[in-house]
């Protein structure tokens, strides 16, 4: 037993010495978020959102509002509430021709990091049923959902 004891020693003695030496699991780090858009960024990126949605009101192409919109947005005007799909049903057919659109002194409220406020004034040289469209204050709130940009509520009122 005596022999077999320095023997046991040294096993154990290199096992150890193996053991310790092994490089220690460093956690790979964690990728880096996307850093914020500054405020002038993020007005540009839904300023041009919503020029898409203007420009496919002049066109009467309802894709970009299936696009734009998250699925329970909705309109509020002196008609009342309009869901998004009342919206996208009534674009291609609407009685409104548009010859050109100035949107102007946008202002963008950010009310958290997903929910923002843009505020413009939209002049319009266009009739809808026959009638000159008024120049209008209008609002749209945006949600960022699964990293996308998407109008939830619009609004407009005739400016004065």
């Amino acid at each position: 037993m005596k022999k077999h004891l320095p023997l046991a020693a040294c096993l154990l003695f290199v096992f150890a010495s193996v053991c310790f030496a092994q490089p220690q699991a460093t956690p790979s780090p964690s990728p880096k978020p996307k850093p914020a858009m500054s405020k002038a960024q993020m007005l540009k990126a839904l300023s041009t959102a919503e020029k898409k949605l203007w420009d496919a009101f002049k066109n009467k192409d309802p894709k970009p509002f299936k696009a734009g919109l998250t699925a329970d947005a909705f309109a509020l005007d002196e008609h009342g509430i309009q869901k998004k799909e009342d919206t996208v049903k009534m674009i291609p057919t609407a009685p409104c021709e548009i010859k050109s659109y100035e949107l102007s002194d946008w202002k963008l409220t950010m009310i958290n990091s997903s929910t923002a406020l843009v505020t413009y004034k939209g002049k319009t040289d266009g009739t809808c049923a026959g009638q000159a469209i008024p120049t209008a204050w209008c609002s749209t709130l945006y949600v960022n959902r699964n990293g996308k940009w998407l109008a939830v509520f619009h609004t407009e009122t005739p400016a004065k």
